[in-house]
């Protein structure tokens, strides 16, 4: 590049100068050949006046010796193993870099970079005069510019009819984002807010030396609108597209809240006041529907979910006319690499198994969104019910400081929410880390990892009781009393359950547990026992008439399971009545049911005092002691 180019050799003889070097690699990178048309590239790479690394650190700019002097933007970008610093969207290789020379007295500095800097100016640009465009210059001229195959048109006349051009023409360290052609399909629906929602001011941010997740105000904020950008990314088999997401925190009559996501279809356009990302669609903008989100480009954060539906058949299909006809629903969409986990392959081949899988994250005439699910949740673990018939969601929210995680449980699987409220017409898309319903985890690691079933896991961890549980040769089905389970049972029974969780006395608990504990070939499912337990004369009713015995590890379980009419289920145990919380929630090696009581009695712990000492004997083992001593 320097040898054809006679200004470069010049510029090399004579000044002083920073010269950002694109290694081998880096051409290879490259879209196209460079050649002697594009003889303004090599002026580019070179800054005036010789700078190190740790020089740039300290800068937002550098003006370069190309005609205009167009400005290269520097960026740090903090990391735990040691700064980075990039020059535009190229990273400065700083292990390879700061090597000084003088040349006729001036000095020199060559830094290598992983990337080929491409100004925002051709031939023709130069020619017309406009060496240093500002992203108004850009926006007005961009037919001048090689921005192939995109078109800004439609963004631009907005702007003209509404006035903005001082948003793109003020001068400072701005990001712009503009919205091209094929994504606008209502332009009415940019109005002033909008088109400020589209630009970070006092920030210029590339794609490479950008956080990711992090949120960064926009000029639309202002008393009665809060709106912000993140850049994130979601990788899938065969792209590493970068997106953005503008999310309305607060609202007004125009601008609902809500997350609107684009990606970025060409990034990185340095101009005199920033840098310029083109965008597939516009931001703040709702007008497409659930189904349109989904369908919307081959390659989207979503295209393994909108695979997976395909797959399916002519089920898949009625999946979408579902979700095109329901008048409000709320998807929570596995993201791209949820559908990498191993587990996932033994269902895509089952169309039927897929369908129910599908219908479990789909919730109709109701838009949950975030916030709303958080309210829903602050008195009662907070459970919708899906499309999938009998099958409930059920939130979870950890909060730490200002920060909030909602994770949310169906058929087993717990997933949390990665990207949430994006808004379309007729609700709410939010997506998660995992698929529901195919289970990934054995008993064990369910009771482990489910911040409701803690006192029964810290019960089990007295003995080897939950060691078992990891067993995947067996097929368990537990039926597990819930964190309130136990706190009610506190209540009633405060001294036999103070004397369960003593730690000292863990052969009672394991006792206890084990009665929950049943083994069998096939677990028992609440459709399973609801059937075994019902009288086929009172079967219309689902009122239980009989009791089914099922061998736990203790001894023999006699139970009956009645079935309400909103699908809730009711277990009958010894004259009491146990409501189902949480049922069917599958596993590797078996089911769990999540219970609102423990199977326990009062006289299941008893005391002898002997002594000044007491001795806590369960039921049962009195009667064996009784019966040796009898026998003595």
């Amino acid at each position: 590049m320097v040898k054809n180019n006679p200004e470069a050799k010049f510029t090399l003889e004579y000044k002083s100068v920073t010269v950002f070097a694109p290694i081998n690699a880096a051409f290879q990178k490259y879209p196209k050949p460079i050649d002697e048309s594009q003889f303004y590239l090599t002026l580019y790479h070179m800054g005036s006046l010789a700078k190190t690394t740790d020089q740039l650190a300290t800068m937002t700019h550098i003006n370069t010796e190309l005609e205009g002097h167009p400005p290269l933007w520097i960026t740090t970008k903090s990391d735990p193993n040691g700064n980075e610093l990039y020059v535009n969207n190229a990273k400065i290789l700083q292990d390879l870099s700061n090597i000084k020379a003088k040349n006729n007295g001036k000095e020199q500095v060559v830094h290598k970079i992983d990337e080929v800097l491409v100004p925002t100016t051709s031939p023709r640009t130069l020619a017309s005069g406009l060496a240093k465009p500002n992203a108004l210059d850009f926006l007005s001229q961009f037919e001048t510019l090689d921005i192939n195959p995109y078109r800004v048109r439609n963004f631009r006349q907005r702007v003209q009819q509404l006035q903005k051009q001082d948003v793109f023409r003020n001068m400072g360290t701005h990001t712009f984002f503009i919205p091209i052609d094929e994504g606008i399909l209502h332009s009415d629906l940019i109005d002033n807010k909008t088109i400020d929602g589209h630009l970070i001011p006092k920030k210029v941010l590339f794609t490479a030396p950008t956080h990711r997740d992090i949120a960064f105000e926009t000029t639309a904020n202002g008393d009665n609108l809060k709106v912000y950008i993140t850049f994130f990314q979601e990788p899938n088999d065969k792209t590493e597209a970068v997106y953005i997401k503008s999310e309305t925190r607060v609202g007004d009559a125009r601008h609902s809240p809500g997350v609107v996501i684009s990606e970025i279809v060409k990034p990185n356009i340095p101009v005199e006041n920033g840098v310029i990302h083109l965008i597939q669609k516009p931001l703040m903008v709702v007008d497409t529907t659930v189904n349109q989100f989904l369908q919307e480009k081959g390659e989207g954060p979503l295209s393994r979910f909108v695979e997976a539906i395909a797959d399916t058949g002519d089920l898949g299909k009625d999946f979408l006319r579902t979700i095109e006809r329901a008048r409000t629903i709320t998807l929570f969409a596995p993201s791209n690499a949820a559908w990498n986990r191993g587990t996932i392959k033994s269902v895509l081949g089952s169309p039927e198994r897929m369908q129910e899988i599908l219908y479990l994250h789909l919730v109709v005439d109701e838009r949950l969104t975030k916030d709303q699910i958080m309210k829903n949740n602050k008195r009662q673990v907070y459970q919708a019910p899906t499309m999938n018939a009998g099958k409930n969601l059920y939130f979870n929210v950890a909060t730490s400081g200002d920060d909030s995680v909602l994770t949310v449980e169906g058929g087993g699987v717990n997933a949390t929410v990665i990207q949430a409220n994006i808004a379309a017409t007729n609700g709410i898309i939010h997506i998660i880390d995992r698929v529901l319903g195919v289970p990934y985890t054995t008993v064990y690691d369910k009771l482990q990892q489910d911040p409701m079933l803690n006192e029964t896991f810290h019960l089990g961890s007295f003995g080897d009781f939950n060691a078992q549980l990891n067993n995947t040769k067996k097929k368990f089905t537990f039926f597990v009393p819930r964190d309130k389970a136990w706190a009610d049972a506190r209540l009633i029974q405060p001294s036999t359950v103070k004397k369960l969780f003593m730690r000292e006395l863990g052969y009672y608990a394991q006792q206890i547990l084990q009665r929950h504990l049943v083994e069998s070939e096939v677990p028992y499912t609440m459709e399973r026992l609801v059937k075994l337990t019902t009288n086929k004369t009172n079967s219309a009713t689902r009122v239980p008439r009989k009791e089914v015995e099922l061998q736990s590890l203790r001894s023999t379980l006699r139970i009956s399971v009645e079935e309400r009419q909103n699908h809730t289920y009711v277990i009958h145990w010894k004259g009491n009545r146990i409501p189902v919380f949480r049922p069917n929630v599958e596993c590797t090696n078996g089911i769990i049911h999540v219970i609102d009581a423990p199977f326990l009695q009062e006289d299941d712990i008893r005391v002898i005092r002997d002594s000044g000492v007491g001795i806590f004997l369960s039921s049962n083992l009195l009667m064996v002691l009784l019966v040796k001593w009898l026998f003595l």
